[in-house]
């Protein structure tokens, strides 16, 4: 049997970096953002001048993150609440982020690709991410 999957297409990809750095703008952050595809290619990538450069791999991992355990990655805290050891572990990981600002991209219940957002405090990243997300329209 085949299987048809849905892609993201770079155009939406630039459209969601594009939204979610105007979003950080008009709150005065900087901020780097990536988008990746389903299995973790990139497919666009924004930063707003004068934002630190780790913040460049940080927000990628966070999408990377995301698109590969298909969740955002701030609920891996809560997730491992009670597994702490784990948690430690995991987030010693290298690429694998498990704190805010990465979320996965979904259509139709089927995961299509993911953003991460780094460069301001957790909540505003992932208020980025979520501004990012909601120009794709998707629902």
């Amino acid at each position: 049997m085949l299987k048809t999957e849905t892609l993201l297409d770079w155009q939406r990809a630039a459209c969601a970096a594009q939204a979610a750095c105007d979003f950080a703008m008009t709150q005065q952050l900087t901020i780097c953002v990536w988008v990746l595809d389903r299995h973790g290619n990139p497919l666009a990538m924004q930063r707003i001048n004068n934002t630190p450069a780790y913040c460049t791999d940080i927000a990628r991992n966070k999408a990377a993150t995301a698109a590969a355990f298909g969740f955002a990655t701030a609920d891996w805290q809560q997730r491992l609440a009670d597994k702490p050891a784990l948690l430690d572990g995991l987030s010693k990981q290298p690429g694998l982020i498990t704190f805010g600002g990465g979320l996965p991209i979904e259509y139709n219940g089927e995961r299509i690709g993911a953003i991460g957002v780094s460069g301001a405090s957790e909540a505003q990243d992932i208020a980025c991410a979520e501004a990012g997300l909601n120009a794709l329209d998707l629902n």
